[in-house]
């Protein structure tokens, strides 16, 4: 039988919210020093890969601790979305990496290493804004967070046109096109997916504060 939880197991989601958050970071950073320095590229993007199966391995004791815990600290169903979009964060930052190693790209040039810089300035916003799920005090700073994961994820929107427009304009090589597209898709759904987390986070904030 599942051992169950008549009481809120809060402190223990928290610690798990705030890991993942720390380990999307973490790959984040990783991708931005694999198209910085273009060195050691394979281990790099392996080391990249170890860390999204430590994000998948917190995503999976979240959705344990869910079905064990009767009363959440808030609403099972935003919990739940939460972890997996913390997940795909690191999903498609591991994409883009693979995708490069895998393609034998050349060097990233400096559009993708503007939309790596993004994606780790997003993935701190959502860094500070876990440990304020704690308190229904501190809830109300965490839409100053949320904004600026949606500024950034605007930002994100515009380098990846402008990436693409010069594609087109600077290659005439359309296999390289088609590998470049996709990289910077990958790299743009990951701040997408760092907006979804920051829309949880805003409707939590906004249902309990």
């Amino acid at each position: 039988m599942p051992e169950w939880s008549f009481l809120p197991r809060e402190k223990k989601f928290f610690d798990l919210f705030e890991e993942s958050a720390q380990n999307v970071v973490r790959i984040a950073q990783k991708l931005k020093e694999l198209v910085d320095s273009w060195n050691e590229v394979e281990g790099t993007v392996g080391e990249i890969s170890e860390l999204e199966h430590v994000g998948d391995t917190i995503t999976h004791q979240i959705m344990r601790q869910l079905h064990r815990t009767f009363v959440t600290p808030f609403d099972r169903e935003d919990i739940a979305l939460l972890a997996h979009s913390l997940d795909d964060i690191a999903d498609f930052i591991q994409a883009a990496a693979d995708a490069m190693l895998i393609y034998k790209v050349a060097r990233p040039g400096e559009k993708v290493r503007e939309l790596a810089d993004i994606i780790v300035q997003s993935a701190e916003e959502v860094r500070k804004a876990m440990p304020e799920l704690r308190g229904s005090s501190e809830l109300r700073h965490i839409l100053t967070h949320c904004v600026e994961i949606n500024r950034l994820e605007n930002l994100a929107d515009r380098v990846t046109r402008a990436a693409i427009g010069e594609l087109f304009d600077n290659t005439t090589n359309i296999p390289d096109i088609i590998k470049w597209r996709e990289i910077y898709e990958h790299m743009e759904s990951a701040t997408d997916r760092c907006e979804d987390v920051a829309n949880v986070l805003e409707g939590v904030a906004l249902k309990h504060a």
